[in-house]
């Protein structure tokens, strides 16, 4: 069909990219409303393999969806973490089993594994629920994006022009124009969206070759079920166990083989997964693994550790995920990454549209997550430098100790976690006021922590009361509002509060009022407190213990919070934006001033 007959549509966001992190922006988006568009290439979702590992992070952001339940359900948890290194004897031995999860804030301590095919399916049904489907299979063939300034600016104009091919069973194909005003390119490691823009890969590429293999294991290795770090004399494996009594296999291939080509490319057509079975066979002497009836996904890789020298384009056009960053699969952070930064990004895309905040508050994209992807690169090249390393023996006292190994994999358990994600002061991290809860790391997320409500004594997760609805919450810590000179201190917070939002474009809209005071059970009255600071009666809560003394207590302590009280920002995204005393309403002004519509 020639360009001029064909149809034409106008759209919000267009999401080029049905992968995880495509599937977690367009979820967002269409949760809050944004009228949105999400294609991919393929016909179908992935089956198998692929991505597998989340994060203890990445759960409680699956939390904040509505989603941890299935995710909990369907998926397999990996608790402990094993290592094991050459024997004197030939073969090798079990060395070390330590915790998998070393953050010690975390609420899930534990990763889970899961199919990205199952994965998908999970963000596809809620999807459904909003009525957005992935179009498919569908391939973007050209993109615009207009130099005009005025269009630029301007949040309610449609700059980007989008060429796409409907792909037919009879090799034909059916021609779309898409008028968007955002584009999210969630299109991979070889992202069309990437390069249309000319944006360059900065990084290199590693010597260290890997084959990956998942199957059901026949096996009298005792750790099976356990992650497991393995360094023999014949090469480094890893084994991730997964959902459905499977395992995955990470096994170090020799880098000059005979499926290494001239220009140091992989030929994987001289690799077949019984190679990788066999390889891996060698690295777990004296233990064996037979060969299964089938193999259920595998593949082959080189390591490279690459960041995009940008994240967007005139703020209009953005990528995510693999598209603008890619390292070792082996620390688990490829997939946690990639939708994590559609986490951050789609609550500002959500503001800029319903006209919260201005069209500059999506810099802020670039700025956090650019730097998180050069951490991660960082990290990265040191742990896939010990892990792919021969290990320290008699023979080889310049190799990889076990010490060296653990002492990083702890070191950076807050990292791989995704609990210490850490982003620096700027419009939406302001440190101004840290002590007021100097436990509450701003630009790190809320800690977990339960509280009792106010109102029936019920225990309560405050990571549950905070949901990604695109609305910052706002917790007002009272003190004892028993005590009637703190309560009158309350008063006066809530009517300057008032002010705040009725000075925002956004009005109350934007917010959510939790508040949280000190006083006990026995005494506390949650509606003596200012109506203003309680949209239901079961956002007061207190901290003490339920009435078992089992769960709740010592939250105030554990923040960081004095009794007089403070007020706590949380960003849509769960992270902590900033804190202030209960006398300094105005600060917090100031705060959003720097970003929303006033």
């Amino acid at each position: 069909m020639p360009t001029a007959t064909a149809k034409e549509s106008e759209i919000d966001v267009l999401i080029i990219g049905a992968g995880p992190a495509g599937l977690m922006a367009g979820n967002a988006l269409a949760r809050n409303g944004v009228k949105v568009r999400i294609i991919d290439q393929r016909p179908d979702r992935v089956a198998a393999g692929q991505a597998d590992g989340i994060q203890p992070r990445t759960i409680e952001v699956f939390q904040s969806y509505g989603l941890a339940d299935r995710l909990l359900k369907e998926g397999n948890q990996m608790h402990m973490a094993a290592f094991y290194n050459p024997s004197p004897d030939g073969g090798i031995e079990l060395t070390d089993r330590v915790s998998d999860v070393t953050a010690e804030s975390a609420r899930y301590p534990f990763e889970v594994t899961l199919h990205q095919g199952a994965i998908e399916s999970i963000f596809s049904d809620s999807m459904r629920s909003f009525g957005l489907e992935v179009s498919r299979p569908v391939v973007p063939t050209s993109v615009h994006l207009s130099d005009d300034e005025s269009d630029l600016n301007d949040p309610h104009a449609h700059p980007i022009r989008v060429v796409l091919q409907h792909l037919q069973p009879n090799n034909q194909a059916e021609t779309e124009i898409v008028h968007a005003r955002f584009v999210i390119g969630a299109d991979g490691a070889h992202s069309w969206v990437r390069k249309s823009f000319g944006i360059e890969m900065e990084g290199e590429q590693t010597d260290y070759i890997w084959g990956v293999v998942d199957l059901k294991a026949d096996t009298n290795f005792p750790d099976i079920r356990n992650k497991c770090a393995i360094h023999s004399n014949n090469g480094s494996c890893m084994i991730i166990p997964r959902e459905a009594d499977k395992v995955r296999l990470y096994i170090q291939l020799d880098s000059k083989g005979p499926h290494v080509t001239s220009n140091g490319r992989i030929d994987k057509e001289k690799l077949h997964p019984h190679y990788l079975l066999e390889e891996a066979r060698k690295t777990l002497q004296p233990y064996y693994i037979q060969t299964p009836e089938k193999f259920d996904w595998w593949t082959i890789y080189i390591i490279g550790q690459r960041v995009a020298s940008r994240f967007s384009v005139k703020d209009r056009i953005f990528i995510v995920g693999d598209a603008c960053h890619t390292h070792s699969p082996k620390a688990g952070q490829g997939m946690n990454a990639s939708m994590n930064d559609s986490h951050n990004l789609a609550w500002k895309l959500t503001h800029v549209l319903k006209g919260w905040a201005e069209i500059s508050l999506l810099k802020t994209y670039e700025f956090e997550r650019r730097k998180y992807a050069q951490d991660l690169i960082n990290f990265d090249k040191q742990f896939a430098k010990l892990f792919s390393g021969k290990p320290r023996t008699e023979a080889c006292q310049d190799g990889v100790s076990h010490e060296d190994f653990l002492k990083i994999f702890q070191a950076f358990g807050g990292f791989t976690s995704g609990i210490g994600i850490h982003y620096a002061e700027s419009s939406l991290t302001s440190q101004k006021h840290q002590t007021s809860a100097k436990n509450l790391i701003v630009g790190q997320r809320i800690l977990p922590q339960i509280f009792l409500r106010a109102a029936d004594s019920r225990p309560v997760e405050i990571q549950d009361l905070l949901p990604s609805d695109a609305r910052f919450k706002v917790l007002v810590f009272t003190g004892n509002s028993s005590n009637l000179e703190q309560l009158k201190k309350t008063w006066t917070v809530s009517k300057e509060l008032d002010k705040l939002f009725s000075n925002v474009a956004a009005g109350r809209a934007m917010f959510d009022i939790l508040t949280i005071s000190s006083a006990t059970k026995a005494e506390v009255r949650y509606n003596d407190l200012p109506k203003s600071l309680w949209s239901h009666w079961s956002k007061v809560l207190i901290d003490d213990t339920d009435l078992k003394g089992v769960q709740g207590g010592d939250g105030y302590r554990k923040y960081g919070v004095g009794s007089d009280g403070a007020i706590v920002i949380i960003r849509p995204d769960g992270y902590v934006g900033m804190i202030a005393p209960l006398d300094r309403v105005q600060d917090l002004e100031a705060y959003f001033s720097g970003f929303a519509r006033i």
